[in-house]
């Protein structure tokens, strides 16, 4: 009886374990392969936004439950399927993967909370990751959505990846919300990534705006989100629906340079006309003081493992907005990461972590703010083996009176902001908590 080829190469895939992250693919013949592969991550976390008693601008004073919430999470698991063939000998292949977010620990549907709202499934068939390309000597060429260069560029220097200590509750993250503008997933993308030359790769990516409005205020065809993250208003094909940071036209591009312990990176990415007027609302800031403007942003990071098995870890960060009126601008600053991590057995490692990000030129409706945040991660991880472990983090936000940075940003499933049971923000918020959980990769 003649095998499907592809049909027994996903059976010895799901027979056959791998090691952390880094699946070896299972052959099918000498000029294909296919590989299963996933991630699972849930936690059991307790939080609190730390905005009791607090009254905004508004006049508002925050309601509902303000103490601490208890929540089990599912943090960014997913499984994927990813393979390749040989399409000249000795050289060309083709390549491809489809990869998708499993959310074990709660029902699968677009995100709605009173601070957001997510129109996409993030449980949906391809959701994460997926592409398909060619590559060979030269390197590769792919087709679909991606992390950005920007984005992966530094992902392994933090510690705290997907926890309520990700680092992008700062860094990559303009304004503090729920979604790291610079740090995050491109859809209908093309990019480029280049062999290894002496320990130097470079990594560049291209994603059209793929928008019929002239100021990037529609959803993007053939997408269910406005770009930048917000779900569109309740009419979709009416301009002035994605009015919160949707752009047009993305650039993205990282330099990349490892030897040994030593670990270096640049890189920039551009956001084309980012409509942000639906922070405009007279009488300020006033109809034009925000606007569609470029938004761009570059970091340079560095890693270096010592002989006392510490790694240690350093980004610098400044993302800009030409907007009209500067005290309109919440979204050009500064920010630094700081991160070590401490092997103490050979099972064992401690994790601190340190985000700050810098005051702004201005905040909508208020002008000229202290709006300066500083966030600590604590961690304690032990791996059972290269596929398991379980891990504790304790994170606290201190936003200052005018920021409103959260906790978990783009990583952990359930994330901790200013806004209260009405959806009103309250910066200024002492948000702190404790995760403990467990990972298991195959």
């Amino acid at each position: 009886m003649k095998l499907n080829r592809t049909a027994v190469a996903v059976a010895l895939a799901m027979a056959g374990g791998s090691a952390l992250g880094q699946q070896a693919a299972v052959p099918v013949t000498a000029e294909s392969s296919i590989q299963i592969y996933g991630h699972l991550d849930l936690s059991i976390d307790t939080l609190t936004k730390g905005i009791a008693g607090k009254t905004n601008a508004g006049g508002a004073t925050a309601t509902g439950k303000l103490g601490y919430q208890d929540d089990i999470s599912s943090n960014l698991s997913y499984v994927g399927i990813r393979g390749s063939r040989e399409l000249v000998p000795g050289g060309l292949r083709g390549v491809f993967q489809f990869e998708t977010q499993i959310d074990v620990s709660a029902t699968p549907g677009p995100s709605v909370s009173s601070s957001s709202s997510d129109s996409s499934v993030k449980g949906a068939l391809v959701s994460r990751n997926s592409f398909l390309g060619i590559a060979g000597g030269w390197g590769a060429f792919k087709l679909g959505k991606t992390d950005a260069p920007y984005k992966l560029s530094t992902a392994r220097m933090d510690p705290f990846s997907a926890t309520i200590g990700d680092y992008n509750s700062i860094m990559g993250n303009t304004g503090g919300d729920n979604r790291a503008e610079f740090d995050t997933r491109l859809s209908h993308a093309a990019w480029y990534e280049s062999p290894n030359m002496g320990g130097f790769r470079v990594n560049a990516l291209y994603s059209p705006g793929q928008n019929r409005s002239s100021d990037n205020s529609m959803v993007a065809s053939g997408e269910p989100n406005c770009t930048g993250g917000n779900s569109p208003g309740a009419v979709p094909s009416i301009p002035g629906t994605c009015t919160d940071g949707s752009f047009g036209n993305a650039y993205s591009i990282a330099g990349i340079y490892e030897a040994g312990p030593l670990y270096l990176i640049a890189a920039y990415e551009k956001h084309k006309d980012v409509n942000r007027t639906g922070d405009e609302a007279p009488p300020f800031p006033a109809a034009g003081a925000v606007g569609v403007k470029d938004e761009n942003a570059f970091k340079a990071g560095i890693q270096y493992r010592l002989p006392t098995n510490t790694t240690l870890n350093f980004i610098v960060e400044r993302m800009t907005r030409n907007a009209p009126d500067p005290n309109a601008n919440e979204r050009q600053r500064s920010g630094f990461w700081l991160a070590a991590t401490q092997k103490v057995s050979a099972n064992d490692d401690v994790n601190i972590g340190w985000a700050h990000a810098g005051k702004t030129p201005g905040d909508p409706g208020v002008g000229s703010v202290d709006n300066k945040a500083n966030m600590l991660a604590l961690g304690y991880k032990h791996h059972f083996n290269q596929q398991a472990n379980w891990y504790a983090v304790y994170a606290r936000q201190d936003n200052k009176d005018g920021a409103h940075y959260d906790l978990g940003a783009s990583g952990h499933g359930i994330t901790t902001d200013c806004h209260d049971a009405a959806g009103n923000c309250f910066p200024g918020g002492k948000i702190q908590g404790l995760s403990v959980g467990m990972q298991y990769n195959f």
